[in-house]
């Protein structure tokens, strides 16, 4: 496709035969659109979903002993212990799990820990 549309470029300079419509310009049309089409996909799609990525991971990276936090499969905890990657949570009493830091899907701020007690 890259080679068509360079092709296409240098092929734009070129004089058109006699009687032929005027094609010149179209090329540079073209760039343009595909340009602004990376650009709509970049602001709507691609940006956001990457800042939201490393917010998630700063998350990840800022939990300690005590956070109340819930999983990407839903289950609710308190971090008991941290290890590299791997977080022990206490679900109930006495009932520990370990899950892998990615698996850390939000943690809970003091306001909504109260909501889960009551």
């Amino acid at each position: 496709m890259l080679n068509e549309l360079i092709n296409r470029y240098y092929v734009s300079f070129a004089p058109a035969p006699e009687g032929a419509p005027n094609s010149e310009g179209h090329t540079i049309v073209l760039i343009l659109f595909y340009a602004a089409l990376f650009a709509v996909f970049y602001f709507l799609l691609i940006r956001p979903q990457t800042k939201k990525n490393r917010e998630v991971q700063n998350m990840q990276e800022s939990l300690k002993k005590g956070d109340t936090v819930v999983t990407t499969g839903g289950i609710y905890g308190v971090v008991h212990k941290l290890k590299e990657d791997i977080i022990t949570i206490q679900v109930a009493d006495g009932v520990k799990i370990k899950v892998q830091k990615s698996a850390i899907g939000d943690k809970l701020k003091e306001a909504e820990t109260n909501k889960l007690d009551d």
